[in-house]
């Protein structure tokens, strides 16, 4: 059933793209990228809350991975409280800024 749910979004999205009118289309798509940055944060936070429950349950990060259907670094991320673009996570050993 998640797959067919998935796959109507994708449907309505290429229903965006396919609107004649390039304002009418532009603003579609403003509002859903709008739309898509919040549920986004609200999507995450909640992977990782599971992310932490699954690893308090004892299953491994490639085990999580593959449940969730991501790769095991977002795992590791997501256990990490990394988000974004690596705004959040520290520099690597050696890697830091020159002074």
């Amino acid at each position: 059933m998640a797959d067919e749910e998935v796959q109507r979004v994708f449907d309505a999205l290429d229903e965006v793209e396919r609107i004649a009118d390039p304002e009418a289309r532009s603003r579609a798509q403003a509002q859903i990228t709008a739309q898509t940055r919040e549920r986004s944060a609200r999507w995450n936070a909640e992977r990782g809350e599971l992310a932490h429950r699954m690893q308090a349950e004892g299953e491994s990060v490639r085990g999580i991975a593959r449940r969730l259907g991501i790769k095991p670094s977002t795992v590791q991320d997501l256990l990490r409280g990394y988000k974004g673009s690596g705004k959040d996570r520290p520099p690597a050993e050696g890697r830091g800024t020159t002074e």
